[in-house]
């Protein structure tokens, strides 16, 4: 265990920021899924909007690297 209180302190904002960056990175995925299981193209459409504002956040924010947003716009964007 640590004995300095950085270190203790470095803890827990890592703790914090892990438990936010799942959260962000849970809701990204859980947008590609659900846009993947659309079969309605109007849907669709207004739909590709949301989930590249999604994958656009959590790639700023650095959960995920600018090349995975990227790869994951474009095989969406492949499916319509």
């Amino acid at each position: 265990m640590a004995n300095h209180k950085s270190s203790l302190k470095r803890i827990r904002q890592s703790e914090n920021r892990r438990l936010h960056n799942r959260f962000y990175a849970r809701a990204m995925r859980s947008a590609v899924r659900s846009f993947r299981a659309l079969t309605d193209k109007n849907e669709a459409e207004s739909k590709l909007s949301e989930m590249y504002k999604t994958i656009d956040r959590v790639a700023k924010r650095g959960i995920i690297h600018r090349n995975k947003a990227a790869n994951l716009k474009s095989n969406t964007s492949q499916l319509n």
